[in-house]
């Protein structure tokens, strides 16, 4: 099944399978393909309201959710495409501020997929193809398009002319598509940069930041740098940001971690380095209190899952699955749950992903790692994730399912669901905590 998507809907269920199968290669960067496909579908592409286009390893969906939040406090109405979804695919795709719905997805997926003949998309590709169509004929005032893999050669770098585009904190990650040194990953990020057109970025180490740099002159961008264009920082529960036009004392963000005020900021500075989209301060400090963006140190209400742990217990998800962001959520475990209640760490890694690396950050900070698999995907084993963990001076043990970890707790305890965002649409989906 492409990109494992998934939907209760048997049309939508039907397209996606069709849609996985046109591309034999699988995931694939280029240019090429969505062009000619989109040619095929009317260039849909120059239909667009002004676009907001983030790139990065990390953050850049948080990002996104602080510049839906604040568009949409400011009055105005907004399309937005992320990937990938936690629940169901209907997720990444939302059409003026709704998620699109299911007859009117399966109808799209249905005219990308003729429209694809001989072109062989793939999945990623004929599903950008699917959420530009739909924003081409719904109005709205604004457009938010998240990367899905690097930049330079993403599907969503199709658009020639975005209003802003931005890049959230930079890691190691898709090695394999990418290149395997960080200078290389942020030279692919850089690759959204357009003439003429502000380029957001957060603050790099010097090496990094001269690739980005060297790359926003060479197009013709305007780079505007944490640290120098603008900044931000968090002080006496207040994010104070400020750039050339002033500064603002917003309200820190309701989601968790220093991390996401960053994030926030990188949105702030979005919107204050473009004129096109009116969107006053009032709006900005808004957005720290509606944003949301689920699987990202989300608390779990009542539910199945939730129900399954002892008195006192929490269950926490989080769907960071590299090693930057195991140490910004494994920093905010340090610095906010020391409460003496134990934590436990449903933990769970595809076989592409740096599994020792995301884990080693939760030394000290987990007592008990509780390996698990990922259903429906390529997964290390929970066998030789708990031997890893043991052998990285945790007590770790193999569990079949998040239910079954959950149910061999006892006592009141803080339960993390970490490394992989598949498992994090797994509890959220067992607990019945599905994204709207």
């Amino acid at each position: 099944m492409g990109d494992f998507a998934r939907s209760a809907d048997p049309a939508v269920q039907a397209e996606l399978n069709l849609l996985s199968n046109l591309s034999p290669a699988g995931d694939r960067l280029g240019l090429d393909r969505i062009d000619r496909l989109l040619d095929r579908l009317g260039r849909p592409q120059d239909q667009l309201p002004p676009v907001f286009h983030v790139a990065g390893t990390n953050g850049k969906g948080s990002a996104c959710a602080f510049l839906r939040a604040a568009l949409e406090a400011a009055g105005h109405s907004v399309h937005a495409f992320t990937s990938p979804h936690l629940v169901r695919f209907n997720e990444r795709i939302r059409i003026a501020g709704r998620l699109i719905e299911d007859g009117e997805l399966a109808a799209l997926l249905g005219e990308v997929r003729e429209a694809s003949e001989g072109i062989e998309p793939s999945f990623f590709e004929a599903t950008t193809a699917v959420a530009i169509l739909a924003f081409a004929r719904t109005p709205a005032d604004a457009c938010i398009l998240e990367v899905g893999l690097g930049g330079r050669l993403d599907a969503t770098n199709i658009v020639e002319r975005p209003l802003v585009t931005a890049i959230a904190s930079l890691g190691l990650d898709h090695q394999q598509f990418l290149g395997r040194r960080m200078i290389d990953i942020a030279a692919e990020k850089a690759g959204i940069a357009k003439q003429q057109v502000p380029l957001v970025t957060q603050l790099y180490p010097e090496p990094i930041a001269a690739c980005i740099g060297a790359i926003a002159r060479q197009v013709g961008a305007l780079w505007l740098p944490r640290g120098g264009a603008w900044d931000a920082i968090v002080r006496q529960d207040k994010l104070h940001y400020r750039d050339e036009a002033g500064e603002l004392a917003l309200p820190v963000p309701r989601l968790p971690g220093r991390h996401q005020a960053l994030n926030a900021a990188l949105a702030v500075a979005m919107l204050r380095h473009q004129t096109a989209v009116k969107v006053p301060p009032a709006a900005l400090g808004a957005a720290m209190g509606w944003a949301d963006w689920p699987a990202r140190l989300q608390k779990l209400g009542p539910g199945p899952l939730t129900g399954l742990l002892p008195a006192g217990g929490e269950l926490w998800v989080d769907g960071g699955h590299n090693p930057s962001a195991a140490r910004l959520v494994a920093d905010y475990v340090r610095h906010h749950w020391l409460d003496g209640r134990p934590l436990h760490l449903l933990f769970a890694s595809l076989t592409s992903k740096d599994a020792a690396g995301t884990l080693k950050p939760f030394a000290g900070a987990a007592d008990v790692v509780h390996a698990l698999p990922i259903v429906g995907h390529e997964c290390r084993d929970p066998a030789g994730l708990a031997a890893m963990a043991r052998s990285m001076g945790f007590k770790a043990e193999r569990r079949e399912s998040i239910g079954q970890a959950l149910a061999a707790i006892r006592g009141p305890a803080r339960v993390l669901a970490f490394g992989s965002l598949y498992l994090a649409g797994e509890a959220l989906a067992a607990n019945g905590t599905i994204p709207d």
